[in-house]
């Protein structure tokens, strides 16, 4: 189990990605704090968790990661209930609003920068502390393919996760010698629920089937599938795993080789 023993924080659970890191942080051993805005979403993780069998310790907090104070009280608990912090891992997120980026709207540009930057860095600049007095620890960015390849109407999304990845460099550099791994897995399309609702959306407007826009998508990728939440999932996990213990400031790109960096 690359995760036995470890306490790892996920954000942002939800149908989707997070869940999925929940799920598969339990499978490889670790004792989960989980936190999302909605409790429900939290206990809709729990029971993921238990129906797959698993018995791991779980702390459910719920949480506004763009709101500085639940941050540091989600690390308290997290630490009062299990007495450290090994892995953080920082999946919430909010898209904005899709457009094109002529006609933005930067209020909603605002709003992603504030839970995907801001928030993000906040969770972190709470958890750092903690991992520096016990020794060291892992903190792994959810980031995105759109950073690295821009899709139209994506702008406001991706410059909110261009400024994590540019931060999450100077982390990697400032926090080294303190044994403080920060590593980013950059996502690309991923099969699951959000997903496979946008396609049903443009399918019931009258576009293309699920199946043909599955299709379409896929023939971009080199591996001709659309990799799937649960599989991306696990890659994030590496990074928070001994085994990426030589690893930081790493850009891992999870799509299937839609990008090919060189």
């Amino acid at each position: 189990m690359l995760l036995r023993d470890k306490v790892v924080i996920v954000s942002g659970i939800g149908p989707g990605l997070g869940q999925e890191l929940a799920l598969e942080a339990a499978r490889q051993g670790a004792k989960v704090a989980m936190c999302a805005r909605t409790a429900s979403k939290l206990d809709d993780a729990e029971k993921l968790i238990r129906d797959a069998g698993l018995g791991n310790e779980l702390l459910k907090v719920p949480t506004d990661i763009s709101d500085r104070e639940q941050c540091a009280a989600l690390v308290a608990a997290t630490v009062e209930h299990f007495g450290r912090i090994d892995v953080l891992l920082n999946s919430a997120y909010n898209p904005g609003s899709f457009g094109p980026i002529a006609e933005a709207d930067l209020d909603s540009w605002r709003e992603a920068m504030n839970v995907n930057f801001f928030g993000t860095m906040g969770l972190t600049l709470e958890v750092v502390p903690h991992m520096r007095q016990q020794g060291g620890g892992a903190i792994v960015m959810i980031n995105t393919m759109v950073t690295r390849k821009p899709m139209p109407t994506q702008g406001g999304y991706g410059a909110s996760k261009a400024a994590l990845a540019s931060a999450t460099s100077h982390l990697a550099l400032e926090l080294g010698p303190d044994n403080i791994r920060v590593n980013s897995a950059y996502m690309g399309w991923m099969w699951g629920p959000s997903v496979e609702g946008y396609f049903k959306m443009a399918e019931e407007a009258g576009g293309p089937s699920v199946a043909e826009q599955k299709a379409a998508v896929a023939a971009n990728i080199p591996l001709r599938c659309i990799p799937d939440d649960a599989d991306c999932a696990k890659a994030a996990i590496f990074l928070g795993s001994d085994y990426s213990c030589a690893l930081t400031g790493a850009a891992l790109d999870v799509n299937g080789g839609e990008f090919l960096p060189h």
